[in-house]
């Protein structure tokens, strides 16, 4: 015979002021869980919605980023020959040659500056992309002209329609705002420009940072992978795109193992404070627990019964965080990426799955905290606890 759950509602509600504050202990940790959960979630769901599955990036043989990647004109042209390429409607090879550099400017958060992806690419880059023009239109060829990603234009107030930037030898005109077919992708943090003209204001001429490969297939592009990596006359290898995004989520790393360290140390102290809820409520309620043993019910009947109070109580602590938390579901912020050393934008996501881990992470405190508080209420001794006051 178990003992009744309104029995563990009422003895919660009778004690308001212990409750409320265990609670909101708990909830302050659930909310420090999910946030730095919600920030992963949406820096990889940012990294998944970029790249094409048939697509592979180039980089010189031995770097793992494009901004530190070469590529000589020989190179280009041994991948325009493979067999395995595909080809575009009016018969070009889809192989888009790339320069990718950083650029400062300052944002909603730092205005010092932070770095932005500057990429300069040709037509054929712009075809091999889902991207959209939303706002302006597309820069032209030969022109200091650029397009910013919708991200940029959010968060970077000088980057604006209109507006001009200088780098390399001049001015550069914001004629344009694109976006992804993903809002969110990693593009979005991106400012694009004429290949050759980007190239000639960074005294670049000939060589490229990257190159951008489209396969027939993806099995041909598995096998464009082990091609290259084997022809010494390339000197590059090549990485599926998908992958090549998916690797940057790291940047973000760090915030989340720091958001997990705070809420493991949080949760330290609410366990804690769970604990000392339920020891003080052991203490005060002595002779109920021998009335319910007087009436029949069991030692592991009343083990049970505190620690299902003091999981209700972390489950209620629980919802509270999440509600905390939902105020920054599909904020917009940027976090640095490590590989590219600049800044990609992103939204937070609190999702039901990260909400329902945070709750799961709350019961558990909950379970943890009021065991021995519970198995305390379960040994005591039935005459002594009769006679307590």
């Amino acid at each position: 015979m178990g003992v009744p759950i309104r029995y563990n509602i009422r003895s919660l509600v009778q004690r308001k002021g212990t409750t409320i504050m265990t609670a909101i202990g708990i909830a302050l940790t659930v909310a420090v869980l999910v946030i730095s959960m919600s920030l992963m979630r949406g820096l990889r769901d940012t990294f998944a919605g970029s790249g094409n599955s048939l697509q592979g990036v180039v980089l010189r043989k031995g770097t793992d980023s494009e901004l530190n990647s070469d590529l000589s004109p020989a190179s280009l042209q041994e991948l325009r020959s493979m067999r395995q390429v595909a080809w575009s409607g009016d018969g070009q090879s889809l192989v888009s040659p790339e320069i990718v550099t950083v650029m400062n400017l300052p944002s909603v958060d730092s205005p010092a500056g932070m770095n932005l992806t500057l990429r300069g690419l040709l037509p054929i880059g712009l075809e091999m992309r889902d991207v959209q023009i939303v706002a302006g239109a597309m820069f032209r060829s030969g022109q200091r002209e650029v397009i910013v990603g919708q991200g940029v234009s959010k968060r970077y107030p000088s980057a604006q329609l209109g507006s001009t930037l200088k780098f390399g030898r001049g001015e550069w005109t914001v004629v344009g705002i694109f976006a992804a077919k993903e809002e969110m992708a990693a593009v979005a943090s991106e400012i694009w420009g004429d290949l050759n003209q980007v190239r000639s204001d960074l005294d670049r001429q000939g060589n490229m940072s990257s190159a951008l490969i489209r396969a027939q297939s993806s099995a041909d592009l598995d096998t464009m992978v082990k091609l290259v990596e084997d022809n010494r006359r390339v000197g590059a290898h090549i990485v599926k795109e998908r992958e090549y995004y998916a690797s940057m989520t790291s940047s973000g790393a760090p915030l989340e193992v720091l958001g997990i360290a705070i809420a493991m140390i949080m949760a330290i102290g609410s366990g804690f404070g769970a604990m000392n809820t339920m020891y003080a409520a052991v203490a005060r309620r002595g002779r109920e627990i021998g009335t319910l043993r007087s009436l029949g019910f069991s030692r592991a009947s009343i083990l049970r019964s505190f620690i299902f109070e003091s999981m209700m109580l972390s489950l209620l602590g629980g919802l509270v965080g999440c509600a905390l938390a939902l105020p920054v579901n599909n904020l917009t912020t940027g976090v640095g990426n490590f590989a590219t050393f600049s800044e990609v934008a992103f939204r937070f996501k609190v999702t039901w799955d990260v909400m329902a881990q945070g709750v799961l992470f709350a019961v558990v405190i909950g379970a943890l905290g009021g065991f021995l508080p519970a198995l305390a209420a379960a040994r005591r001794d039935l005459i002594t606890t009769l006679r307590e006051g």
